[in-house]
């Protein structure tokens, strides 16, 4: 089975690379099933239900960060959109989840897990003991589970990588939006990637306008962040899982330009 996982959609740019991309790259790529960080789709903090129908209706889940809750409307949505994922290490009255089990169309059950990191980040739960308890309860039939680690640090990722080594199909790390070249395979079983990137406009700062984080950076002064417009770049991987074992047998970045 081919999973392809597109990096934190940042604002317009963002949505439109991928809206422009991601039909001939699910045909060129031969992608089974397609997620998609989503976390900074609207202008770079949080996610509308108009930006996330927009993105299922190319993608097959959506998975989230610390930004998640930017937008006063994401509440309602999460509840109702089950293929919208928040952490799942939040506490369990925070509306949305942040475990499901897709159906492929070749019959195969994907089990995607959305995990936040600690380390100067919001103090929520553990993600090590949330993704333990998540693996203990899975459905036996689930053979194959994707892991998105949204974190501040390279180490908290690598950490959650090798903690789950041999247990799951997929970690890949989200959130610092710079891509990454580390990807390799865990103890033969587990793909892994520290950051797989952001698909926005990289003449920016992290997708933030240039001069919109100098002023605050160099002077200090406050200033409201926005996102970078201009010609975008799509960030990926390309998984490749066996389907018996769920073990990742490749892993390899993806990159589209407007520029190229």
């Amino acid at each position: 089975m081919n999973i392809l996982f597109v990096g934190d959609i940042f604002g317009k740019p963002g949505r439109r690379v991928l809206r422009d991309n991601i039909d001939s790259l699910k045909q060129r790529l031969e992608a089974d099933m397609v997620i998609v960080n989503g976390e900074n789709a609207a202008g770079g903090f949080g996610i509308t239900e108009e930006m996330g129908e927009e993105i299922l209706a190319k993608a097959d889940v959506i998975t989230s960060g610390n930004h998640i809750w930017d937008k006063k409307e994401t509440q309602p949505y999460i509840g109702r959109q089950r293929r919208l994922l928040r952490p799942h290490n939040y506490p369990a009255t925070t509306p949305g989840r942040g475990w499901y089990v897709f159906e492929s169309a070749t019959g195969h059950a994907v089990g995607v897990l959305n995990l936040m990191g600690r380390v100067f980040m919001d103090p929520v739960d553990c993600p090590f003991q949330c993704a333990d308890r998540v693996l203990a309860d899975k459905p036996e039939h689930v053979k194959t589970v994707f892991v998105d680690m949204h974190c501040e640090t390279t180490s908290e990722k690598w950490a959650m990588g090798w903690h789950l080594a041999g247990r799951v199909s997929t970690v890949v790390g989200t959130h610092t939006h710079v891509p990454t070249a580390d990807e390799r395979i865990l103890k033969g079983h587990t793909g892994f990637i520290s950051d797989v990137g952001m698909t926005g406009t990289f003449d920016s700062v992290i997708g933030i306008k240039k001069e919109n984080v100098l002023k605050r950076m160099v002077h200090k002064l406050p200033e409201r962040f926005e996102a970078a417009s201009g010609p975008a770049e799509l960030n990926a991987v390309l998984v490749q899982v066996d389907d018996a074992s769920g073990a990742c047998t490749s892993i390899r970045r993806v990159r589209v330009s407007e520029e190229d």
